[in-house]
């Protein structure tokens, strides 16, 4: 990208957890700095919107979710869920509540408010630490239990109830991820998860919600420690709607309008890397005619699916077990400090090269080197880069040696393998390049097959802090000024209760990793898993059958869709699961084409966004639904019931 001179980047970030990046970055200084449960020590866990038996925890790194939760509860701890759906997760859970979709938020800050009025709350050592308490409680003041409860469908009793046990708990947790993160609210909805959090007095202590010491690649525990430049934001913005940039990267609801909207600026061209946002991205249609459009594209990737059909260039991935990984981002949000090197387990494809020598060779052509330029050369240069970032960054253990030297020390490796040494090295577990002998080197890590456990979490603050003041900020300005706008959809919601209209939200499964896995025939055996769920109210009432075809549409698209009737998903709400619809027409996917379903993501409309991060409203999306075949909207030959207006 540097090559390029392009601010035109976009992830998946903007359709997953932008949200908790932006909220984490505003208290406390950087996007990683998520705290994370400990699950293992707690006795009381609340989870809003994740479903971790499915998705082994997502921002909460850990194996055998399951175990860990029925362990909490042996010990006398409690779990709540709240979810629009009855998930995996709930059903382990001893409490589940169903809540309307987008109203995280307004139920987190009616706990908050619950919390104060009653003189709940007790930051603990963490006052000192502390700007903003008076102002979180100010703002909580008009969301009381039961203005909530006309928004979010739980009364307004279970929500005191709720407040008290989370506050009076010895040891307690709240945790939310994608679906509190994917809707309207989802800045200010993951900011008071962590606001809980503190008011409750369980950041940062065991058994609440703490910081992990990764050993490789963590900022908080970089540079100088106890404060930092805080969260970069807003520096550009978008060509044609002006949204702003978050973390380097635009959002990506804006990418099809970046490429079909004329003018100076338009997107030409574009490089994929194994992503599929033809899929995964909101108003996909308009997406895919967008990458059709391009003068040039050229992907990496391992297969010519719905992205990559667009392509004028597919350079070939190799297999995982070809190749070596350590994971710099997962381990940052485990909830224990571990590391592990996976060495590869095949010898390499001699037709393939690895990823990262393809890029260095893009990155060669795009500057002026052509195809045949020295890609070595570039992974020098690259590391270098690296270790000159390390020697001359205060407070860094490698702060004052010799670029030099270091560079020695490192010479027997190349490409990842040879950064991911120098950043263990320099780590806070690392062996500082022979300062700290006993300390972990990659060389360290390959004799451990199994990887090493650093040990349980601790607490961090003040150190962890990265933020201008050095303190926590519990009510950073862009966050406390959207409080208004969820005020407002305090009263419009509570105005539109009970008024029959249908919402959409997604639903994550344990053998569908978004549109990755659904050419492998073990994972697609078995019933049909893209359908949509819905009440058996709801089906009466609109005339759906199980396992016939409804029509489920809204401003963005249509799409047919088997029924599944369960009351596993509450009244007013429809569930399908992302990731599906491998029927396009040059998809060379030929297990998942058997097994298509249809893309959820035709419904998502790319024009819906939480404006703090950017990230694409995917839940709570208004639509219609009726049988398919019906002549036009609701039961055959009946009006559908009113479409919920876009906030």
């Amino acid at each position: 990208m540097k090559a390029l001179g392009s601010k035109n980047v976009y992830t998946a970030s903007t359709v997953d957890q932008m949200p908790k990046q932006v909220s984490s970055g505003h208290m406390f200084g950087t996007a990683l700095s998520v705290p994370i449960p400990d699950i293992d020590r707690t006795d009381h866990l609340l989870i809003l919107g994740a479903n971790p038996l499915a998705s082994n925890g997502s921002l909460l790194t850990a194996p055998n979710m399951r175990g860990r939760i029925r362990d909490l509860r042996a010990r006398g701890g409690k779990v709540v869920v709240i979810d629009p759906r009855r998930s995996r997760t709930a059903e382990e859970a001893d409490e589940h509540h169903f809540i309307k979709p987008g109203a995280d938020a307004h139920l987190l800050l009616a706990m908050v408010n619950v919390i104060f009025e009653e003189g709940l709350a007790s930051p603990g050592r963490l006052s000192e630490h502390l700007n903003g308490l008076d102002e979180v409680q100010e703002l909580a003041v008009p969301f009381t239990p039961e203005a909530a409860a006309a928004v979010t469908g739980i009364s307004a009793d279970a929500i005191r109830v709720m407040a008290r046990e989370l506050a009076g708990a010895e040891r307690a947790a709240v945790y939310g991820r994608i679906g509190t993160c994917t809707q309207e609210f989802g800045t200010l909805a993951s900011w008071l998860v962590d606001v809980l959090n503190v008011i409750t007095g369980n950041l940062d202590r065991e058994g609440g919600a703490m910081f992990t010491l990764a050993a490789a690649a963590q900022s908080n525990s970089a540079g100088e420690p106890g404060r930092g430049r805080g969260l970069a934001a807003g520096r550009w913005a978008s060509r044609v709607r002006g949204l702003p940039e978050t973390l380097g990267e635009l959002p990506v609801a804006c990418l099809a309008e970046e490429i079909d909207t004329p003018g100076e600026g338009q997107i030409r061209a574009m490089v994929t890397v194994a992503g599929n946002p033809a899929v995964s991205t909101p108003n996909s249609e308009r997406l895919n005619r967008a990458l059709e459009s391009l003068d040039f594209m050229v992907s990496l990737d391992i297969y010519v699916n719905e992205t990559t059909r667009h392509a004028d260039v597919i350079l070939p991935g190799t297999s995982p077990l070809r190749r070596s990984h350590y994971d710099l981002a997962l381990y940052q949000l485990a909830i224990r400090n571990v590391a592990n090197f996976s060495a590869p387990v095949l010898e390499p494809d001699p037709e393939l090269q690895d990823e990262w020598r393809s890029i260095l060779r893009l990155t060669g052509v795009i500057t002026g080197q052509g195809s045949d330029c020295d890609v070595d050369a570039l992974d020098d240069f690259v590391a270098q880069e690296l270790i000159r970032r390390e020697v001359s960054v205060k407070g860094s253990r490698l702060h004052g040696r010799s670029a030099e030297k270091l560079s020695a020390e490192l010479s027997g490796r190349s490409g990842p393998e040879r950064l991911v040494d120098l950043l263990l090295r320099a780590g806070p577990h690392g062996d500082g390049f022979g300062e700290r002998p006993e300390g972990l080197t990659l060389a360290k890590l390959e004799q451990e097959v199994h990887g090493v456990d650093l040990g349980a979490l601790s607490p961090r603050v003040p150190d962890v802090l990265r933020t201008p003041s050095g303190r926590i900020e519990l009510a950073p300005e862009p966050i406390a000024a959207d409080v208004d706008r969820l005020r407002v959809a305090l009263d419009e919601r509570g105005a539109e209760n009970g008024n029959g209209a249908m919402v959409l939200v997604g639903r994550r499964q344990l053998r569908s990793n978004n549109s990755w896995m659904h050419n492998v025939p073990r994972l697609v055996s078995g019933p049909a898993r893209c359908t949509a769920h819905v009440h058996p109210d709801d089906a009466e009432r609109l005339g759906l059958a199980d396992g016939l075809p409804a029509r489920v549409s809204s401003r963005a698209g249509s799409i047919e869709v088997p029924v599944e009737v369960t009351d596993a998903v509450m009244p007013g709400v429809v569930s399908i699961p992302h990731g599906w619809g491998h029927d396009a027409e040059g998809v060379e996917l030929s297990v998942a084409r058997e097994h298509s379903g249809v893309n959820s993501n035709r419904l998502a409309d790319e024009t819906l966004i939480d404006p703090l991060s950017g990230n694409a409203v995917l839940n709570g999306i208004p639509i219609e639904v009726a049988p398919a075949g019906a002549n036009g909207n609701g039961r055959a030959g009946r009006p559908a019931p009113a479409e919920v207006p876009a906030s």
